[in-house]
């Protein structure tokens, strides 16, 4: 099982030569990168094993730094749905590559979660 910091992984997935330039640069994908359609909706569990949330959103800062990871905490049926961000850094995201799959870990309860400012979408940031 590969281990990999979600914040080195789409630090290199949006970092490097993706600032303004005259002309496009273009890049291929490397061993350890991680698309982020891997990530969104991905079930987050903490340490114990217990779903903690669901990845819905990344922030991305000046187009080069991932600054944070959006979850949602203790909705339903995407209502009552609580956001949080958290330091891309306190994310472990794995995969297994006998079952092809990604998980997902944070060292936080769901209450502690629950308990968290919540993030608010800005009207410009929402499409």
């Amino acid at each position: 099982m590969r281990r990999i910091a979600l914040s080195l992984i789409l630090l290199s997935a949006v970092s490097g030569t993706a600032m303004a330039q005259d002309k496009p640069s273009f890049l291929t994908s490397h061993d350890g990168d991680v698309m982020t359609s891997n990530l969104i909706g991905l079930d987050v569990y903490n340490r114990g094993g217990e779903d903690v949330g669901e990845i819905k959103d990344v922030i991305i800062d000046d187009k080069t730094t991932v600054r944070g990871v959006i979850l949602s905490v203790g909705g339903f049926l995407g209502m009552g749905d609580h956001y949080v961000a958290i330091d891309p850094a306190a994310l472990d995201v794995t995969h297994d590559d006998a079952k092809n799959e990604w998980r997902a870990t944070l060292d936080a309860t769901k209450d502690q979660l629950k308990a968290a400012p919540q993030f608010e979408y800005k009207a410009k940031q929402k499409s």
